[in-house]
Formats: structure tokens, sequence, C-alpha cells
């Protein structure tokens, strides 16, 4: 049997990058998984193809997670179809990066409103269900930026510090009600992110690191399939580093 057999998972921003190799672990753990995306019907539709070769019942959902009120008609539609969610991958997150100084208020609220205004909107909107079920997963994806900082990201450092903060509150709220609330920093994975950065940033990233490499999307996924899972049960408001050893 596997890990996640049967169960209903959902992840925003699963179209692409650590969010598509999230969707695709999880199925392949055995779970149902819809997802939000926002742009490309085209990659959504081949995420779905790919996690149904899986075996796994699979639905891409258009929506901004931005708005509460578009959150709220998807996780109807999600719970009409697959059933209460029980595992919730709080992924989707921008950057519009830029140094302070110059960082305009538009760049500030566009990041905090998807990526933490976001976060709670699901979390919001899901957690009801899992404490009437008496059984739940969450994962937020920060960022090792969340923990150290870095040069012309003040709103999304800010935006992943909060989700840590927001992940070891929930933990204490909701421990009780058998639900587990974690979170993965990744450090610099292989991404559209990483793929617009110069070859000597790349470079230099990779020397920082003491694997000496960049990571990739799908260890990310398998870190949060682990902490989705019922092997994680006695850990709660963990924030697990995925970044070859970069922060430790």
């Amino acid at each position: 049997m596997k890990l996640l057999e049967g169960k209903v998972a959902f992840v925003t921003g699963g179209s692409r990058g650590i969010g598509r190799a999230i969707v695709l672990a999880l199925a392949d753990a055995g779970a149902h998984v819809g997802f939000t995306y926002v742009h490309c019907q085209e990659k959504a539709d081949e995420v779905c193809r790919c996690a149904r070769e899986k075996g796994a019942r699979c639905r891409a959902y258009q929506s901004n997670v931005a708005s509460a009120e578009e959150t709220e008609r998807v996780i109807h539609e999600v719970i009409a179809e697959f059933g209460p969610i029980q595992i919730l991958v709080n992924n989707a997150g921008i950057t519009r990066d830029k140094s302070f100084l110059k960082m305009t208020k538009e760049m500030w609220d566009e990041v905090i409103h998807v990526n933490l205004d976001g976060l709670f909107n699901l979390t919001h909107a899901v957690i009801p269900g899992m404490v009437e079920s008496g059984w739940g997963r969450v994962v937020n994806v920060s960022s090792v930026v969340g923990q150290t900082g870095n040069f012309g990201q003040a709103n999304y450092a800010a935006s992943k510090g909060g989700a840590i903060a927001f992940t070891q509150t929930l933990a204490r709220e909701l421990a009780r009600k058998n639900i587990t609330v974690n979170a993965v920093a990744p450090g610099f994975i292989e991404s559209d992110m990483t793929n617009r950065m110069p070859e000597s940033t790349l470079a230099q990233v990779a020397g920082m690191t003491p694997l000496g490499r960049l990571g990739t999307p799908e260890e990310v996924a398998d870190s949060v399939v682990f902490l989705a899972s019922p092997r994680s049960s006695y850990i709660t408001g963990e924030v697990l580093a995925v970044n070859g050893g970069m922060y430790m």
C-alpha cells in the first residue's frame, strides 16, 4: 500500500517547478490531487495527465490564491469532486525583486497578497474540514530566504519568514486536533526563477552551498510527501531545510 493511498490532497501553484513536482510526488504516493494554477492551462493539463498515469485522480483549478472569494469557490468545487481535503500544501508564491529603496508599495503588496494572504485564504478554508474529520496535514513552502534574508528581496523574505511564524503558531493551535502543520524551506532550486539568474550568480550560489549544487524540485517534493504522510505523525511546527547545507 502506498504512503498516501486514497488521501485527498490540494496544492497551490501546481502547474510548474516545485509545485508540479509536489503534485506528481503526491500522486505517486497514492493521493488524489487538486491544484491551482494562474495562467498556463496547457502546463496544468500536462501535470494532470502525468498524475493520472500514476493512477491518481487529478484536476487543475484556475484561481488566484490572493482572492478569498476565488479560494472559497475552488475549495467547494474540490470537496464536491474529491471529498474532504486531508492534505494541504501551500506552495504558490511570487517574487518582485528590487532593493528596498527602489521597491514600490505595489511590488510589496503584490508579494504579500499572494505569499501571505494566499496562505491565510487556503488554510482558513480547508482547516474546518480537517478539524471535523480529526486528521490533517498542512505543509507550507517557505524559503531559506525567509530565514536568512536576501539582498533585493525584502518583500519575499518577509512573506517567507511570515510563513514560518504562521506554521509554528498553527502547529500549536491544531496539535490536539490531530492536525500537523510543518514547513519546508528550500534553498536555491532548479526552476524558472533560478533559470533567470546569470550563470556567474548560480556558480556563486553553488559555491556557497556545502553540497556544491542547486537542488531539484523533486528533492523538495519528497520532503513534502514525508511531512504529509503518517510517518511524520510526531512532527509538527518543524521547518525542514532542503538547502544543501546553505543554512544550518
